[in-house]
């Protein structure tokens, strides 16, 4: 498990009730506390404390093994191309038949790891799962209402990911094998880039975004951008219209999450880099790689990249 944030420890957990021994590389402080007090998940899918953790702060720290089975690569999405280029250092961990599971936000960080990788070794992950950290070797799981969705977007069907599905459902969440992990990844995108930006610059959680005749029109107008951007890339979502998806995203996703404020927002909080390249940002790429204009979701990145850098030095 490449990254011990709070994903990359929630789904450790998974895979250690289930029996496996996943090896962790994760920063100082977090591999230290999980090797001195072990990995202490609790929430929504039960408390559970494992004492012996394999965990390091560098690849190259691990007792060799052979080649991994799985490596699931749970890093921020503007960690990617570190990532890729740390593991691609390391090919005696890496053989034709690892599977690389990007479990990680956005779109784009399969191309990057393409440049490193055989693309038929890349695979996504679609969690949506609240996993949130309270110190660095405990995390809980907060709320968990569709499952992990593990897939490529190369070919179908990935059966090669069903021990890690049937590891991760032994471990107490539901997943499941899709062909069209390419729309939970866009369906994740619609979310958060609708809500993310907003929520950050007006410095409010989700609900109070639909409560604003004027919030409720920008973010119909990120969707509608975004629909164009999807039919001009060649790419899918499972809703027909941007109407539907709106729709949909007023009367079903914000009145389950109105308390939630953005990882954006928590990021410029906490004055760390935020995912919004991954995100919004990848879609003004794509915009401007197939001749599509758009606008509000330019004018949200540009802000977003103005509050970002006047805390990080090469952000603006």
């Amino acid at each position: 498990v490449f990254g011990g944030g709070a994903v990359g420890l929630g789904l450790s957990s998974c895979l250690m009730v289930a029996g496996w021994t996943p090896d962790i590389v994760a920063r100082k402080n977090t591999a230290t506390e999980l090797k001195a007090m072990g990995l202490n998940r609790t929430g929504l899918i039960g408390d559970v404390l494992f004492k012996d953790v394999e965990a390091f702060t560098d690849i190259a720290e691990i007792p060799e093994k052979g080649a991994y089975d799985y490596i699931l690569v749970c890093t921020k999405s503007n960690d990617s191309e570190n990532a890729a280029r740390t593991l691609a250092e390391h090919t005696d961990r890496i053989n034709a038949n690892t599977c690389l599971v990007l479990c990680q936000n956005g779109w784009g960080n399969r191309e990057i790891f393409i440049r490193y990788f055989p693309e038929n070794q890349i695979y996504n992950a679609r969690v949506i799962t609240g996993f949130h950290r309270h110190a660095p070797n405990h995390v809980e799981v907060t709320v968990h209402v569709q499952p992990v969705n593990l897939g490529s977007i190369h070919h179908s069907p990935a059966t090669e990911l069903i021990p890690l599905r049937d590891a991760i459902r032994a471990g107490g969440l539901t997943s499941e094998i899709t062909d069209s992990i390419d729309k939970d990844i866009w369906a994740k995108m619609l979310f958060n880039c609708s809500l993310n930006p907003l929520g950050a610059i007006f410095d409010v959680p989700y609900g109070e975004l639909k409560q604003s005749e004027h919030t409720r029109k920008i973010m119909q107008d990120i969707v509608r951008e975004i629909f164009l951007v999807l039919a001009a890339s060649g790419n899918r979502s499972y809703w027909e219209s941007p109407d539907d998806y709106y729709n949909f995203l007023l009367d079903t996703l914000i009145p389950g999450t109105a308390r939630h404020e953005s990882s954006t927002l928590q990021d410029i909080r906490m004055k760390k880099r935020t995912e919004i390249d991954a995100l919004t940002g990848a879609v003004v790429g794509l915009a401007e790689r197939h001749g599509v204009d758009v606008p509000v979701n330019r004018m949200l990145y540009r802000m977003i990249k103005f509050m970002e850098g006047r805390y990080i030095q090469g952000s603006f």
